[in-house]
């Protein structure tokens, strides 16, 4: 049964769980998808199409495959409109899913990226690795 939880992944974390499903990152975006909603924003599905154009993918997954798991994605998220920009992060491009976790009012971000983790938490939502985050399930 869902709850009401909202999860922001960043976008390593997704393609992880794409390639790799019995992963840490896989099992993790499994669980919160099956546990509540996964939030995505333009930025973050413009970021995570053009990762998955990449040519080297192709040895892992067909284009077509990485297209078909990205209109299941679009469908199976809530989409959030960035109304307030946050400025907080060394990598400006990591502000995007503290943006989408603000803005949509996220429970928990996922992560794998260094600079976030090293943050803990963003204005009370907690930042944790997909490993930390399935061991807090």
């Amino acid at each position: 049964m869902k709850s009401d939880e909202r999860y922001v992944f960043d976008t390593n974390v997704i393609v992880s769980a794409l390639l790799f499903a019995s992963s840490a990152p896989g099992q993790a975006f499994h669980a919160a998808l099956d546990r509540g909603v996964i939030l995505l924003s333009l930025p973050v599905v413009q970021e995570l199409s053009e990762v998955l154009s990449r040519k080297k993918f192709d040895r892992y997954l067909t284009r077509e495959d990485r297209d078909r798991f990205l209109d299941a994605l679009l469908r199976e998220t809530t989409f959030v409109e960035i109304h307030e920009r946050i400025s907080v992060c060394r990598d400006p491009k990591d502000d995007q899913f503290l943006e989408l976790a603000v803005n949509g009012k996220a429970t928990c971000i996922i992560n794998g990226d260094r600079d976030l983790l090293q943050l803990g938490a963003f204005r009370g939502i907690p930042i944790k690795t997909p490993g930390d985050f399935l061991s807090s399930l």
